[in-house]
C-alpha cells in the first residue's frame, strides 16, 4: 500500500483500537507498539531532540523502550500530574469546553497511525478542535517562539498534524504551562496543512512497513551526540574482550571524511561549527558500527588504521575518599558504590609492514 500523490480529502472517521480509561500501562504501551503515535513522528522525521529514528525502531520491537530513561521520568511524571491543571488554564484562558475521550483511535486508510487526545475542544460554531497540554520550564519558553514570531516547535508540530491526520479534524490547539501561575502559560493554534500531511504519512509508511514489519533498523542520520546516545542504550557498556571489528567500504568513507575533516579543522579552512558537527555525525557513524567492541580496523594503499573506543570509568566519589570508604566499610563500599564508564575515541595510524 503506497500513499497517493494527493491524499483523499473525503472526510473519514476514525476508528476505536482499545479504551483506555481503566487500561493499565504495560497494555497501553503494547498497544501504542502496533503502530505510530503523534509522539513518535519526529524521529521518523528526523527532527526529534530526544530520540533516534532506530530508538523508535527499537521500541515498536520491543526490545527497548523509549520510555526505559532515568533522564526523563520526572520532566514526563510532572506532564502528566499537571495535565487536568493546564486542561483547566486553556479552558478559563479562552472560555471553550474541553472533555475527553479516552480511546486510542486510529485511521481507517492507514491502520498504522494511531492518536491518543488529550483533550477535545468544542468551538463556539460547534465544530471540534483537538487540544494537546504540554509544560516545560521557564529558561524553555523561548521555543516557543522564532526570531520573535510565535511558532510551535517542530517537533510538537508533527505530533498535532499526525492527530488532526488521524482524527479527521482540521485545527489543533497547544497549551503549554512554563510557571506557577495563570499569565505563564503559552497558547497556540494550527489549522491543517495537506501538503505537510502527505509527506508525513509517507514518511511514517515507509517507516512502519520498510522497518518495523521488515525487521531492518534504520539509519542513523540525526546529530552526533544523539547517535552516540542511542547506541549507549542499546549495544550497553563496553566489551573489552569482543572481537575487532573490521570497517567496510562503507565505514572506510567516513574514517577518511572524519581525517579530512580534522585537517581542515586545523588550518581553518572551513566553519569551525561547521566541520565541528560533521565530524561529531561522522564519529557517532563509526562508533555505532564498533557497538560493543573497543577497537575497529582497516587498511588503504598500506597504510593501517586503527580506531579505538575504550572505556574511561572514574569512581562518582573523590578516589581519597573511595579509598577509605573501601578500608574503614567493606560491605558498605560492596553493596552502594557505582562505577560509571564514559568511553574515548581515538585513531592511530601506521605503515602496513611489507611482507
Amino acid at each position: 500500500m503506497t500513499v497517493s500523490s494527493t491524499l483523499n480529502r473525503e472526510r473519514h472517521t476514525p476508528l476505536v483500537l482499545v479504551e483506555t480509561e481503566n487500561l493499565p500501562e504495560e497494555e497501553w504501551l503494547s498497544y501504542r507498539r502496533r503502530g505510530i503515535g503523534g509522539s513518535d513522528v519526529a524521529s521518523i522525521l528526523g527532527i526529534s531532540p530526544f530520540r533516534t529514528a532506530r530508538d523508535l525502531y527499537y521500541d515498536k520491537r520491543n526490545i527497548v523502550s523509549v520510555n526505559d530513561n532515568e533522564e526523563n521520568w520526572v520532566a514526563m511524571s510532572m506532564g502528566h500530574l499537571l495535565e487536568d491543571l493546564v486542561g483547566k488554564i486553556f479552558q478559563h484562558k479562552t472560555g471553550f469546553e474541553i472533555y475527553q475521550i479516552k480511546k486510542m483511535f486510529y485511521h481507517p486508510k492507514y491502520p498504522f497511525m494511531l492518536a491518543d487526545i488529550d483533550y477535545f475542544v468544542t468551538l463556539p460554531d460547534g465544530s471540534t478542535a483537538l487540544l494537546e497540554l504540554k509544560t516545560t520550564n521557564y529558561n524553555a519558553r523561548g521555543k516557543w517562539w522564532l526570531d520573535k514570531q510565535e511558532i510551535v516547535p517542530a517537533y510538537y508540530e508533527a505530533q498535532g498534524r499526525h492527530y488532526m491526520a488521524v482524527m479527521d479534524i482540521d485545527r489543533i490547539f497547544y497549551c503549554c504551562l512554563y510557571g506557577n501561575n495563570l499569565n505563564e502559560v503559552i497558547i497556540r493554534e494550527l489549522k491543517r496543512d495537506f501538503a505537510y500531511e502527505e509527506e508525513m504519512i509517507f514518511l511514517e509508511q515507509e517507516f512502519w512497513q520498510n522497518h518495523v514489519q521488515a525487521q531492518m533498523p534504520p539509519p542513523y542520520t540525526e546529530d552526533g551526540e544523539l547517535v552516540i546516545k542511542s547506541v549507549r542504550s542499546h549495544a550497553g557498556h563496553a566489551d573489552e574482550s569482543a572481537s575487532v571489528i573490521e570497517f567496510d567500504k562503507n565505514m572506510k568513507s567516513k574514517l577518511f571524511r572524519f581525517q579530512e575533516l580534522q585537517e581542515q579543522k586545523k588550518t581553518y579552512e572551513a566553519p569551525a561549527k561547521k566541520v565541528k558537527s560533521e565530524m561529531e555525525r561522522l564519529k557517532a557513524l563509526m562508533i555505532a558500527e564498533m557497538g560493543t567492541s573497543c577497537t575497529a580496523v582497516c587498511e588503504q594503499d598500506g597504510i593501517s588504521y586503527t580506531i579505538t573506543y575504550n572505556p574511561v570509568r572514574e569512581p562518582a566519589i573523590s578516589k581519597d575518599n573511595l579509598m577509605r570508604l573501601k578500608f574503614q566499610y567493606p560491605e558498605i563500599y560492596k553493596e552502594f558504590v557505582t562505577v560509571s564508564e564514559s568511553r574515548r575515541f581515538h585513531i592511530a595510524v601506521s605503515a602496513k609492514k611489507a611482507a
